[in-house]
């Protein structure tokens, strides 16, 4: 019997790993650098050969973002051959003259006529659906303005991707180096924080890639025109930098919770100091709504709220655990 006294539970191991003397950590350090950098350059290179289909899909909300127009005039597509010359907002006594039917979203071509000696341009109804559905979507032109531009864009592609892809990979490298110095129920909640954050932290890059990405860059063109600049065209080394650290932004601010739980956990937070430091999180998500994203309000909120929610989350997980503690603690001192 004292022998089995003797033997420790796992999840009351007193220490972490073996003894490592300090360059031996330190080699091991070097190595995780090494490591994580070899990561990340395969995974740009990648990214960097598969340029133009990683553009695509960061341009994704770009194409699907949707303008809404005031009032209900028609908004008139027109188009000459295969090129698109603008989008018109008719007024009502543009729409009365025009006599375009009854759609609000309609779609001409202009074609040469010729009338005796005279050619002249008149115009047709495009019959393509989806001519007319194009002034719906965000009238936007991504160039880039200097020399180096397609080059400097093509590094961003790279470096962004390649983060997203070798991700994983230096996750679990440092995980690797972390963990032999954990105990093994620290190892035990930190491991399930990582799976969890990891499913976390792509649901809040979907929800800005799906959701919010679309609102905000729309919002910002409407912007630039109430400021009374044209905004048809974006740099698209800017259009690149600002949509990858939209999402990296909010798929970060969305493992909020499993740092919070995790450090519940090993006892550095409780729920009455989560519980106080509401008021604090609000001004915090309220920041970050307003830094990460556009200047308009909507997209602020709508940060804001997922953000506040999921730390309104981990505050009630946080009672949760806590209130189960004590009443396994009265039953056991009530069984004693």
């Amino acid at each position: 019997m004292a022998q089995a006294d003797e033997v420790e539970r796992p999840d009351e191991e007193p220490e972490g790993g073996p003894v490592k003397t300090f360059l031996e950590h330190l080699e091991d350090l070097r190595w995780v650098l090494i490591k994580s950098i070899v990561a990340l350059g395969v995974g740009m290179l990648v990214c960097l050969i598969a340029g133009n289909y990683v553009v695509r899909i960061l341009k994704w909300p770009l194409d699907r973002a949707k303008v809404s127009y005031e009032g209900t005039n028609q908004v008139v597509t027109v188009f000459f051959g295969t090129n698109k010359l603008g989008v018109f907002h008719l007024t009502a006594e543009q729409e009365a003259l025009a006599n375009l039917g009854s759609n609000r979203f309609v779609a001409i071509t202009l074609t040469p006529l010729v009338l005796g000696t005279n050619t002249v341009l008149g115009w047709r109804l495009n019959p393509d659906p989806d001519a007319a559905e194009r002034a719906r979507k965000l009238q936007v032109d991504l160039i880039n303005l200097k020399p180096i531009g397609g080059f400097v864009v093509a590094f961003q592609v790279a470096f962004y991707g390649g983060l997203v892809l070798a991700g994983p990979f230096i996750f679990y490298i440092v995980a690797a180096f972390v963990f032999p110095a954990l105990k093994r129920i620290e190892r035990k909640y930190v491991g399930r924080g990582i799976v969890i954050g990891s499913g976390l932290f792509l649901t809040g890059v979907a929800f800005c890639y799906f959701v919010l990405m679309p609102l905000a860059l729309v919002a910002s063109q409407k912007y630039s025109h109430w400021l009374g600049f044209s905004a048809y065209q974006w740099n698209a080394e800017d259009y690149i930098s600002f949509v990858c650290k939209f999402m990296l932004g909010m798929g970060i601010g969305f493992e909020l919770p499993v740092v919070i739980l995790v450090l519940v956990k090993i006892g550095v937070l409780n729920y009455s100091i989560l519980s106080k430091g509401r008021r604090y999180m609000i001004v915090i998500n309220l920041f970050l709504g307003a830094v990460l994203t556009t200047p308009e309000v909507l997209t602020q909120v709508m940060m804001f709220i997922p953000l506040q929610l999921l730390y309104e989350i981990s505050v009630w997980i946080a009672w949760y655990w806590e209130r189960r503690d004590k009443k396994r603690l009265a039953a056991a001192a009530a069984r004693a």
